[in-house]
């Protein structure tokens, strides 16, 4: 899933580097518990529920080498047969602790699904589009080794998409695209046989480059829309009740510029007022500087219709995120589908939230061992939480017995 918006850049930018062990490490797993029955406040768990996401991440790993049969253990237990779940858990999985270069704290903050009302045509209350992909958008891969090169040519190779070519027929200068996107994937518009960088945010909103885009829905709020793209994916509910489920499909191909550090560097807000809640509270106080605010970020999300509307938001492992029981983590030391035992508090508390649950998802701001993004749902509670989550806590891995970290990635 696209999860590189997260709420930690939206609010202050602040996503550390961490002192990380190095790839190959993962983890930085230092020792294997006795099992999970040593974990802090286990015997109080109500594990049912984190079954069934457990079943929804065994669609991705299933097949890997270790967890085939305990895949096929879990998917033959009832989630309501709470002894039976208990005993899989404790009987099948050794818990590994999670720690950084010494550290075994780190921060935990949280992400979601909004919920929009929107129409699928445009009226004076839902003047706001969501926009597809443009036809005139492409991107083009470029591997590392090449973005030193002064000029490149690629040649169209599908919809919006090019593939570099020494007999292509259209130009691409690396220096012409933003530093942070340079090496990757570039994205840009084709101006005759040059490809040049997409427009910004605030010539988006401008209308360039969107004439072209399929519209997919028309929503009432222009900030619950850029939370949108904030989050990636959300539903919007329309006038007949139905909803439509909408995810990320692409992005313009510039970096996430955060608005909550912007209001801070400025004065604006304190870094305590700078949550989500926070930024919207200042926009309903100044709806005159919403497009100065919105400008600050010059990244857009392009979005696609998901199928159904009942389900969780996709996430890196390929399966449907669980609210309150996914989370997004560095890969490189958690290996996705893996249940991670939660040692933390709820947001702007310190009430304990102990919770198992399983790493489905990534983002570009989930950096390093002890970190994690926990998923929180959809709809306006579960945004409030996300917006406010910034706790420090604890992971355990639990991988299946007999298998340590290295193994596991």
């Amino acid at each position: 899933m696209f999860r590189k918006w997260l709420l930690l850049l939206l609010v202050v930018g602040l996503a550390a580097c961490s002192t990380s062990s190095p790839p190959g490490k993962p983890g930085g797993a230092a020792r294997e518990s006795d099992a999970p029955t040593s974990l802090p406040a286990w015997s109080q768990q109500e594990l049912g529920d984190t079954l069934v996401a457990l079943k929804q991440s065994c669609k991705a790993i299933a097949r890997k080498p270790g967890w085939s049969e305990v895949c096929r253990q879990a998917n033959g237990i009832a989630a309501d047969n709470a002894q039976a779940v208990r005993q899989f858990f404790e009987n099948r999985f050794a818990a590994w602790k999670v720690n950084d270069g010494g550290r075994d704290s780190g921060l935990i903050t949280g992400y979601y699904e909004p919920l929009l009302s929107g129409s699928r045509t445009r009226s004076e209350r839902t003047p706001w589009p969501v926009y597809g992909i443009p036809a005139d958008f492409y991107s083009v891969d470029v591997p590392a080794s090449l973005r030193g090169k002064s000029s490149l040519t690629a040649r169209r190779s599908g919809p919006n998409r090019l593939a570099l070519s020494a007999a292509g027929d259209i130009e691409i200068r690396p220096a012409d695209f933003p530093a942070d996107s340079r090496g990757t994937r570039l994205k840009g518009r084709l101006d005759g046989k040059r490809l040049l960088p997409y427009y910004t945010r605030a010539e988006i909103n401008q209308g360039k480059g969107v004439a072209n885009a399929p519209i997919l829905a028309w929503v009432e709020d222009p900030v619950e829309l850029f939370f949108l793209q904030v989050q990636g994916s959300g539903r919007i509910q329309l006038d007949d009740g139905s909803f439509i489920h909408v995810g990320y499909a692409e992005q313009n191909g510039y970096g996430y510029q955060s608005i909550g550090k912007w209001l801070v560097d400025k004065g604006e807000l304190t870094l305590g007022d700078a949550s989500m809640q926070g930024i919207k509270d200042w926009l309903a106080r100044n709806p005159q500087r919403r497009q100065e605010l919105f400008a600050v970020n010059p990244s857009y999300v392009f979005f696609k219709s998901l199928p159904g509307d009942n389900g969780g938001p996709m996430g890196a492992l390929g399966v449907p995120l669980t609210g309150g029981y996914s989370i997004a983590v560095d890969p490189r030391y958690i290996p996705l589908g893996a249940p991670v035992y939660l040692v933390t508090t709820w947001p702007h508390s310190t009430q304990p939230l102990t919770r198992l649950v399983h790493a489905q998802d990534t983002g570009s701001a989930i950096k390093g061992a002890v970190r994690a993004d926990f998923f929180w749902g959809y709809g306006t509670e579960a945004g409030m939480y996300a917006g406010r989550m910034k706790q420090q806590g604890n992971l355990w891995m639990l991988l299946p017995k007999g298998m340590n970290p290295s193994q596991a990635l």
